[in-house]
Order: structure tokens, then C-alpha cells, then sequence
């Protein structure tokens, strides 16, 4: 079907443009004229689901079909925006189509409008995009459908994400020093065994004298790393590969994210960082209004965490059951006593968002200050290891030497 760049008229004299698709231009002036928009200028345009038509080959190939959760971010903020101010839906959703960059997200609003246009609702027609929508996501724009309330879910999944992008970075930023260090050790390993090393054994090796021990394991260990690096590089490589299809797995999925929350200095701000993002999500799905089995489900479904989904669900089965939130969380083993006692307030006083949401922002406290203090935690470790290899060095490479300065001064 074609589609049409109309310019008009509102109801206030304020002048409007966009795009509406429509058998002729007959279609689209009867659109305008229901929505209260006089139109002064009608005519083809190019159809906006063929965008992708003028795009080169690499352009095509290294087109994603996906959506970066800053825009979905700033999609929801938009839609709170136009449907507050009273804009209709079709418009509003022809207004972002027009000024997206994406073509991913172009074609998914051009979708959306059609869906629209043919009698479905917003949350049928966003079913269609799982990978941009995510269940939460779905059932929040379904409970807003229900209560007449889109414009304020729109905002609460609005700060819901920006909540979301903020606490992922985080949790990168607080991973991203200790790898930082452990890549650099590994390095300097790697490049003392297969350059320095080697080097000092060439000197060595014209002593014509017994080394101490620790200077011939080090050379044991260099010679076999100097000889079999492209067995051991192949190794490696097996070894991340194999480890990514084993956390494909059901089973080595549930496995690798419980060991996660145990890792050192960092699974507990991880943990934090889940439980917050839980917590949030409850709250935010019991402000909207869903059912609390409906809110555990989806709830469920956006933890990024097997083993805290694993929790959720059971905590889902035993509301099903007839037994209290208090008594499912407690039975999960994954919350403090001073979390459960505020779920306890929560279920007595029937007010369970606003403590959720009092729980979400204790752990985000607690991840903050967990990340503000990651350096002064590993810190000591990395002197300790960065003083090992020192020491190992010295007395490996340097004690030979200084033995041979020994005898020189005797003769």
C-alpha cells in the first residue's frame, strides 16, 4: 500500500506534517479530516518499508535486527510525551517512524501501524517483535490498554529502563577493573616465559654450573611454553568455546549463573545488582495494577539470571498455592532478614510496591557502595600476586647471577 506525505492543519491553526499510508489520496484526506486535521497538501511518497531497498550490500549484511535498549528507552519516553499531550496513536507512532534513523526500528513502527490500522490492539501488535519487546514490557503496555493508563506506563517503563541501563552499567563498570587485572597478569605471564626468560637462559647457560631449583622450573616451564604455545593457544581457544556452548545449556546455564553470586569481591555486587533489578520489576508490575501470579511470571522472565528465575518461579508456584509472598520468599533463601521483614510490613499494610521499591533502592545503595569500594578491595589482592611474581622472578633469574657475583669476588 502506498503511503502519503500529507501537511495540514489542527484544530488550533497549528500547522502539521507526516505520513500516513492509504489506497489514494481520497483515503488519507478522510484520515486527516476524522483525526481534526484539515489537510493543504497531499502526495506520494516513497514507501517508508522499502528504506532498506536503497541500502548497499555491506550496509544490508551488517544491518542488525535488533533494537539498542536506548532507543526503546527513549521510544517509551516519546510515546508518554505525545500520548500526554493528547496526540493520537496512529500519529504519534507516524511521527517517530518519520524521524527514526534505524531501519530495524522503522519497519517495527510501520508494523505497528498497520497492526493498529487493522483493529489490533497496541500489545497484540507489539507480540510480533519479541526481540525489541520484552514480556515485561508487553504485559505493563497490556495493563495500560486495561485501566485507560498508557501514557503513565509509557513513563514507568520509561524510568524502568533508564533504572535497567543504569544498573547493567554498573555491574560492567565494578567487572571491568578486576578482568582489567587479571588480563594484564596474564599477559606479563605470557611474555616473561616466551622473551625474558629465554634470554636470561642463553646466560645462563655458559656458567657451566648447577642452577638453584626455582631457576630450573622456571626454565622447565618456559622451554615448555616456548614449544608448545600453539598447543596451549588451541587449548585456550577450546576451552572458551567449549565453556560458551556448556553456558548455552539448560543445565550449564542454571549452574554458571549460581556460582556467579559466589564469585570472589564481585558475585556479591552481581547479586545485589539481580535482586535490585527484582525487586524494582515487582514493584513496578504492582503499581500498574497486574496480579501478583502474573507479576512473578513476568518478572521471572526479564531476571537476566537462571538460577534467581528458578527462584522467582518457585516463589510464583507457592503464591498459586494459596501461601503468603513472606512465606515463598523465605523458602527461596535468597533474601535478608530485613528484606523479608519489609515484606512482611508490606503484606500487612497493603502498600507491597512502595516497599519493593524501598528494597530495590537499598540494594542499589549497596551496589554502589560495593563498586565505590571495589578498588580498595582488590588492591591488596593484586599487590600480594604482583609481589609473588616478584618474588619468584628474583629468585629464579636474579639469585643465579647474584651467586656468580659471589665467586667472582672470592677469586
Amino acid at each position: 500500500m502506498p503511503v502519503f506525505s500529507y501537511k495540514g492543519r489542527s484544530t488550533r491553526g497549528d500547522m502539521v506534517q507526516g505520513t500516513l499510508e492509504g489506497a489514494d489520496s481520497g483515503v488519507i484526506a478522510d484520515q486527516l479530516m476524522n483525526s481534526g486535521i484539515t489537510p493543504t497538501e497531499i502526495k506520494l511518497s516513497r514507501n517508508l518499508r522499502n528504506k532498506a531497498s536503497g541500502l548497499t550490500l555491506w550496509q544490508r549484511l551488517s544491518q542488525k535486527d535488533t533494537v539498542d535498549p536506548l532507543e526503546l528507552m527513549l521510544f517509551s519516553r516519546q510515546m508518554y510525551t505525545l500520548l500526554k499531550a493528547g496526540v493520537p496513536i496512529m500519529r504519534a507512532l507516524a511521527g517517530l517512524q518519520e524521524s527514526s534513523q534505524n531501519p530495524t526500528f522503522t519497519a517495527m513502527l510501520q508494523d505497528l501501524r498497520e497492526s493498529l490500522d487493522s483493529g489490533r490492539e497496541l500489545s497484540t501488535a507489539m507480540r510480533r517483535h519479541p526481540k525489541i519487546f520484552s514480556p515485561f514490557y508487553l504485559s505493563m503496555v497490556q495493563v495500560g490498554e486495561m485501566t485507560g493508563m498508557l501514557d503513565q506506563t509509557f513513563l514507568r517503563l520509561y524510568e524502568h529502563l533508564e533504572f535497567e541501563k543504569d544498573m547493567n552499567e554498573r555491574i560492567k563498570s565494578a567487572m571491568r577493573y578486576p578482568m582489567f587485572v587479571v588480563i594484564a597478569m596474564a599477559i606479563a605471564l605470557v611474555i616473561v616465559n616466551l622473551f625474558v626468560i629465554p634470554a636470561f637462559a642463553k646466560v645462563f647457560d655458559g656458567f657451566h654450573t648447577e642452577l638453584p631449583l626455582m631457576t630450573r622450573i622456571l626454565m622447565g616451564f618456559s622451554n615448555f611454553m616456548v614449544q608448545m604455545w600453539p598447543l596451549l593457544l588451541a587449548m585456550i581457544i577450546g576451552a572458551v568455546i567449549g565453556f560458551r556452548a556448556w553456558i548455552n545449556t539448560v543445565d550449564g546455564r542454571y549452574k554458571w549463573d549460581r556460582y556467579k553470586f559466589s564469585l570472589p569481591i564481585a558475585g556479591k555486587i552481581i547479586f545485589k545488582g539481580t535482586l535490585s533489578r527484582f525487586a524494582r520489576s515487582l514493584a513496578l508490575s504492582f503499581k500498574s495494577g497486574i496480579p501478583i501470579v502474573q507479576a512473578l511470571n513476568t518478572v521471572g522472565l526479564v531476571v537476566d539470571n537462571e538460577y534467581m528465575r528458578s527462584k522467582v518461579e518457585q516463589m510464583r508456584d507457592g503464591v498459586e498455592r494459596g501461601e503468603s509472598i513472606l512465606r515463598t520468599a523465605n523458602a527461596s533463601g535468597v533474601f535478608n532478614p530485613t528484606v523479608l521483614q519489609m515484606i512482611a510490613v508490606g503484606e500487612e499494610t497493603g502498600d507491597m510496591d512502595g516497599l519493593m521499591f524501598e528494597v530495590a533502592s537499598m540494594y542499589e545503595r549497596d551496589v554502589e557502595y560495593e563498586i565505590k569500594t571495589l578498588s580498595a578491595q582488590i588492591e591488596p589482592i593484586m599487590i600480594v600476586a604482583l609481589g609473588i611474581m616478584v618474588l619468584i622472578l628474583a629468585l629464579g633469574i636474579f639469585l643465579p647471577m647474584w651467586d656468580l657475583g659471589k665467586a667472582a669476588l672470592h677469586k
